[in-house]
């Protein structure tokens, strides 16, 4: 009887513990989001982890807002994107790229009718990435990836209107010389 009190006195100490340190635990969103803001300074690997999070939540609010918008069409850009990779003055690679976008039902004719001024902008897009190392390494990990395309829809959005859903890329080949 002696032994079962302080061991009663732990286990509940031990609960309250770990009942407390749930309630408390920071919410990593909101952490992420303030790291975005500028607000809070992450160490590399937590500033990582924070752009996977961050990614996966705007994915996921883009599902949900697709699924409740109703049907949609796609209409696809007729050329490809060709983007030169430059080392100094010397062309040491190519990317090319063939874009698609994801329109509401009935939307699809504004992509055709403005092609030249959404081309512009998506060559501008894809030269900055080019130029910022976007296309190095790993440039099909799904986080390049996600940022290309978010750049994309940013750069579409006051173009095609909101009929666009998202900018697919359909193809995407690095061709090295």
């Amino acid at each position: 009887m002696k032994l079962l009190i302080p061991i009663l006195f732990v286990l509940v100490g031990l609960g309250g513990g770990v009942g407390v340190g749930m309630m408390l635990k920071p919410d990593p969103i909101a952490d992420c989001k303030a790291m975005q803001a500028g607000e809070l300074t992450l160490e590399a690997e937590a500033a990582a982890e924070c752009e996977d999070i961050l990614a996966a939540v705007d994915k996921e609010i883009e599902a949900l807002k697709r699924e409740m918008e109703g049907p949609t069409t796609f209409a696809e850009l007729k050329r490809q994107f060709v983007v030169p990779l430059l080392q100094g003055e010397r062309v040491q690679a190519l990317v090319v790229a063939s874009i698609a976008l994801e329109m509401s039902d009935g939307t699809q004719d504004v992509v055709y009718e403005r092609e030249p001024k959404l081309r512009d902008a998506f060559l501008e897009v894809l030269f900055v990435h080019a130029h910022s190392g976007g296309f190095d390494g790993e440039f099909t990990a799904p986080a390049a990836i996600e940022d290309l395309k978010r750049r994309l829809n940013e750069a579409a959005l006051p173009i095609v209107g909101d009929g666009l859903r998202d900018v697919l890329l359909t193809e995407i080949v690095r061709q090295d010389y």
